[in-house]
């Protein structure tokens, strides 16, 4: 048996991974996915595709390109969620601060350099006209140290996903003074280059089952209830993001790809429009 070490955030956009494995349809197909959870999320997962700690993620779209144009020896082998993050943008809940406009040159929490969070952060500034070269970053880890930085005044907002956060504002931890989607895809599935080259095969048999599991995904039986309980969130929010969320089981377009590109430039993250092979194109 094949084994795959898949890493991938704790959050419900994972949620068909685990129904796979938990079904052993992976495992039917003599594969042994080995999920490696990396709650630091993106800036944490390239860093061990670099190392060669895992194979394969399941990363956010903007933050592996953003990676593999400053050497990671990764490639994107397919589109895994389409539709746009939503990243909540939350300060402490007894901070003076209710709107996104407020923010403007405050000290923003990210998990770690090259993170999500630490990449839309700037994304964001730049949308919103800000200098971004004013931006304090303050590099917490995990969502838990997060929470503590606002709330020792260590820094004055954070950006994670909506619905992952959502149960931190219900219990007046967080208050979320707005959303910022990104504008493209959410998620991707990298792979080493190490790895496309010994196990091709391999990836396209773990593509097609995991293709197999996302198309069906919102047609689950109670599947509301599922990620519910998993990820402690309230069925009407589950609920909600189904309606907002959608997997794919293609390619990311070179169109796509040449947007974040395009971003990441203006915002001196990458040095040029790659030609390089970011993309596995045939499996």
């Amino acid at each position: 048996m094949q084994t795959i070490r898949l890493g991938g955030v704790p959050e419900h956009f994972n949620m068909p991974i685990h129904l796979a494995i938990e079904q052993e349809l992976f495992s039917n197909k003599d594969i042994h996915v080995k999920w490696v959870e990396f709650p630091d999320g993106t800036g944490a997962m390239n860093k061990a595709l670099r190392a060669g700690k895992i194979d394969m993620a399941i990363i956010l779209t903007e933050g592996i390109t953003r990676d593999i144009a400053n050497g990671n020896p990764s490639k994107i082998i397919q589109n895994y969620v389409s539709s746009p993050l939503r990243w909540g943008v939350h300060v402490d809940a007894k901070s003076a601060f209710n709107t996104i406009d407020e923010l403007e040159s405050k000290r923003v929490a990210i998990s770690r350099m090259g993170s999500g969070s630490h990449i839309m952060a700037y994304v964001q500034a730049l949308e919103k006209g800000w200098d971004t070269s004013t931006l304090e970053l303050v590099e917490v880890g995990t969502v838990d140290k997060a929470i503590e930085a606002l709330s020792n005044k260590e820094a004055d907002y954070f950006m994670w996903e909506h619905f992952t956060t959502k149960p931190l504002v219900d219990q007046g931890i967080f208050k979320r003074v707005g959303d910022f989607p990104t504008p493209w895809s959410s998620f991707v599935i990298a792979a080493t280059n190490d790895f496309i080259a010994e196990q091709k095969t391999i990836i396209k048999v773990f593509l097609q089952v995991l293709n197999a599991v996302t198309a069906q995904f919102k047609q689950v039986n109670e599947i509301e209830k599922s990620v519910a309980e998993r990820y402690n969130q309230k069925v009407e929010d589950v609920q909600q993001w189904l309606s907002l969320t959608s997997w794919a089981q293609k390619q990311i377009s070179e169109e796509e790809l040449k947007t974040v590109q395009k971003r990441l430039l203006e915002l001196k993250m990458i040095d040029n429009i790659s030609e390089n092979d970011f993309l596995l194109k045939k499996l």
